[in-house]
């Protein structure tokens, strides 16, 4: 076994902000993002300019706080500015709902380079699935080297210089498919609010689904679980996948890798910023792992890299110590199939699909479901894949690559996870 499993990620200054920010007071990650680094020369950069950035809630609250990230900026970040309102329509709001966001008392706030911020509460009705606009100032320069890629979500640069941040109708220069800073959102919540932590790759980021449609798993699970009565309606569902991430490691480095940094740090990196300090938190979807096992195909991989079931086994192992030691639930999602699977793009065209990596799959999910090690099992395979030919997804499920699910397989997959496993 290589070391890379005995190197724990060191806990954050943000762990201790939960508590350092409203103690006292109960609070639930509503949305929320991975944050992602990109190279400097593909950045978004903002230049005394406005963004409108749109993101579905899943549970409502009467107060509300954000968090925003400079977790892979060199230089420090300077907002402006910073509103939160109910979006209506496009770029609109509801110019009741509009409130401003103020950091220990200011209205702006410099955010160090490998740091983020959590505004001051405010009071605003949030309602459950709906959609809010969070418009941020950026009066100098502004750098997007901390963002989340694949927003599925149109979202809105302003085209005049200044703050439009109060700006009922945002004026647009163009829009965006990424959130730049923006990584959660917040609400108070009664005693037995809790969020859901679902940790994962682009089949969890919603790679497949219908953008601007918020069909990814995670949310038609938060739909299904406002349905209900109870405390589950209380709860939050997170979406901390991240594309072609992988549970053992980092994004592929060196020039031959088209991505960068963009396809994250290891899963056993991110844990504790993306999940565990994540308010409120007490289940987590453990959804890694099938990046791990196609990566070897992509020639910008070193040989190194390449896994066992048995290393994959290790590192969920570990996952769940560090998760239970939390007093947090951790539920374990089995791979779904990839026979025909295909990467078209940068350049390549690359059959992902090998009997030897099936057999990997295979034993990966033989052992979420048969060794009882995590607190709950998530049978994404069986949901999605085609019972006449379980190597590859039923194809009224897959999406154009045979890797993804579209809408009607997130909806599958969503359907197919079990409330009682977050019956408290």
């Amino acid at each position: 076994m290589t070391n890379r499993f005995l190197a724990l990620a060191p806990v954050l200054a943000v762990l201790a902000l939960n508590t350092a920010f409203g103690a006292g007071v109960h609070w639930i990650g509503t949305w929320s993002t991975a944050a992602q680094a990109a190279l400097p020369a593909t950045a978004e950069t903002f230049r005394n300019q406005s963004v409108r950035l749109i993101v579905h809630v899943s549970a409502g609250g009467k107060r509300l706080r954000i968090r925003i990230s400079n977790t892979f900026g060199e230089q420090p970040l300077v907002i402006g500015r910073a509103h939160a309102a109910r979006r209506t329509m496009n770029t609109e709001i509801d110019p009741a709902s509009d409130r401003p966001l103020k950091f220990r008392g200011n209205a702006s706030v410099t955010i160090p380079a490998g740091s983020e911020a959590i505004s001051d509460a405010v009071d605003l009705d949030v309602p459950p699935l709906s959609d809010l606009a969070v418009s941020l100032y950026f009066p100098q320069m502004a750098q997007a080297t901390t963002s989340h890629v694949l927003a599925l979500q149109t979202n809105f640069v302003s085209s005049g210089p200044g703050d439009s941040t109060a700006s009922v109708k945002f004026p647009v220069e163009k829009t965006l498919s990424s959130w730049p800073f923006l990584t959660g959102v917040e609400v108070e919540s009664s005693g037995h609010g809790a969020a859901i932590v679902a940790f994962g790759s682009s089949l969890t980021d919603g790679d497949g689904s219908t953008e601007d449609a918020n069909r990814r798993w995670p949310d038609v699970l938060a739909e299904r679980l406002q349905k209900t009565s109870g405390s589950a309606a209380a709860l939050g569902v997170l979406n901390e996948g991240i594309i072609g991430n992988r549970l053992l490691n980092d994004s592929p480095s060196g020039p031959a890798n088209p991505f960068g940094p963009m396809l994250g740090e290891s899963g056993l990196k991110r844990f504790d910023r993306d999940v565990l300090s994540q308010s409120g938190v007490q289940y987590v979807l453990m959804c890694l792992g099938v990046n791990d096992i196609l990566f070897p195909a992509f020639p910008f991989t070193p040989p190194t890299e390449t896994v066992t079931a048995e290393d994959i086994i290790a590192g969920y192992r570990q996952l769940i110590t560090r998760t239970r030691a939390k007093g947090i639930r951790i539920m374990g999602a089995t791979i779904p199939p990839f026979e025909g699977a295909k990467f078209e793009g940068a350049g390549m065209n690359i059959d992902l699909y090998t009997k030897e990596r099936d057999r990997t799959r295979i034993a990966v999910n033989e052992w979420i479901r048969r060794s009882g090690e995590f607190d709950g099992v998530v049978d994404f395979d069986q949901a999605v894949r085609d019972p006449d030919r379980p190597a590859r997804l039923l194809p009224a499920f897959a999406a154009e690559d045979h890797l993804h699910v579209n809408d009607a397989g997130n909806a599958a997959q969503a359907d197919g996870i079990s409330l009682e496993l977050f019956q408290r």
